[in-house]
């Protein structure tokens, strides 16, 4: 079997077309600035296809998430990937796929590594995709 044509090599297609038609997904303009961005939305398009939730849901708690910054995040910068976390979040517990205390305790986890933890072990870059790529 060719390594492309594995379950992971099909996902990678499908979000890389995916990305494509993003806004900003032209050939001069970058769809994620960086590569926490690109993993959220896989996140996203992942538990959409597993049946977490509706897409209809996500994208009501993406406007619901962007309303509240506007009406009174005046002193945080915008950053479209902060709400589409805060959206995907919000729709996986109330779907009850995520419990606030799941993410509390794994957000401890996170924070208690330290920032240079591993470094000196080989870890495998993010996929990257080419928003130039049609």
């Amino acid at each position: 079997m060719r390594p492309d044509a594995t379950e992971i090599g099909d996902a990678r297609r499908r979000v890389e077309a995916l990305v494509c038609d993003l806004p900003g997904g032209g050939v001069d303009e970058r769809a994620f600035s960086e590569p926490w961005e690109l993993r959220a939305f896989a996140m996203a398009v992942a538990a959409y296809h597993e049946g977490r939730y509706e897409w209809a849901e996500f994208q009501l708690s993406l406007v619901q998430a962007i309303t509240q910054w506007e009406e009174g995040g005046a002193g945080e910068p915008w950053s479209y990937y902060e709400h589409w976390l805060t959206a995907l979040e919000t729709v996986l517990a109330d779907n009850g796929v995520l419990s606030d205390a799941a993410i509390d305790a794994r957000t401890r986890e996170v924070l208690a590594v330290p920032r240079n933890a591993n470094h000196h072990e080989a870890h495998r870059e993010p996929v990257a995709v080419s928003p130039a790529r049609r």
